[in-house]
């Protein structure tokens, strides 16, 4: 092979090599998989480091009506079949709805949950729970329990403000984007939240 042959080889190799480390780098949720002893998976679909925001009208529509439509990626399909299947007792409230409106919602939410979205939030959340488990809420995944860990009782649960984890848009303001970046968190009462 000549010197400009190999050159050409030498320089594509690099380019290659750069084009990877720049496909694996994800920033928080590879550090979290990294706690966990977890290796995150790269490939040739498209990531993102939120999570899809709620895009069907019929669910946005009846479960906004009470609480904040929580994206389908922050929990795995079979958490979100269990809740659909007890709306007569969904959190102590009757969320009962008609059969074509509840499977209307159930189908979407199955289709856009945790184990079937392409994004960095939604596997580090799926992760984050056990195979045997499924988790009611979102507050109960290790992940969510890991990412809000530090934040004390008084800046959430004690102020009337924010009142519980749950309460997303009080401090993820951009949430309903799917944009929930800690960068971005501001705590009412208490403001930008440094970690």
């Amino acid at each position: 092979m000549n010197r400009k042959k190999f050159m050409g080889v030498m320089l594509l190799a690099g380019c290659v090599t750069v084009a990877m480390a720049t496909l694996g780098w994800s920033g928080e949720d590879e550090r979290w998989e990294h706690e966990r002893g977890e290796r995150g998976e790269h490939g040739v679909l498209p990531v993102t480091s939120g999570v899809e925001p709620v895009m069907n009208k019929t669910y946005k529509a009846e479960c906004s009506a009470c609480h904040f439509a929580y994206p389908a990626g922050l929990l795995p399909e079979r958490s979100w079949v269990k809740i659909m299947n007890n709306l007569d007792d969904h959190f102590g409230d009757n969320a009962s709805l008609n059969k074509e409106t509840r499977e209307t919602i159930e189908n979407y939410l199955r289709g856009h949950a945790a184990d079937h979205i392409p994004n960095r939030f939604s596997r580090s959340i799926l992760r984050s729970v056990d195979e045997n488990q499924t988790p009611m809420r979102i507050t109960e995944t290790g992940y969510f329990v890991h990412k809000h860990r530090e934040i004390p009782a008084r800046m959430v649960a004690d102020n009337p403000q924010v009142k519980s984890f749950s309460n997303c848009l009080a401090c993820h303001s951009s949430a309903t984007h799917g944009s929930f970046d800690e960068h971005g968190v501001r705590i009412p009462g208490f403001g930008r939240w440094e970690d």
